[in-house]
């Protein structure tokens, strides 16, 4: 899955009055996709090891504390 740069050029642009390039957006773009592919493994490794199929908050929670998120 592809975080779009129009949704980063958003962020930033809520968070501040900067612009952002193409080139800096598609860098956040693939660092965050990066990040929601280790957190989406850990909380399916987690909700599968408590006998669920489905993800819940506490999942990304439980990520959140054992990596200092």
């Amino acid at each position: 899955m592809k975080i779009s740069n129009s949704a980063i050029k958003k962020i930033v642009k809520a968070n501040s009055n900067a612009n952002i390039s193409d080139t800096a957006a598609n860098a956040i773009a693939k660092l965050l996709e990066k990040r929601a592919k280790e957190i989406a493994k850990y909380a399916v490794k987690r909700a599968s090891k408590n006998g669920r199929k489905m993800v819940r908050e506490e999942d990304i929670e439980a990520y959140k504390v054992k990596y200092g998120v």
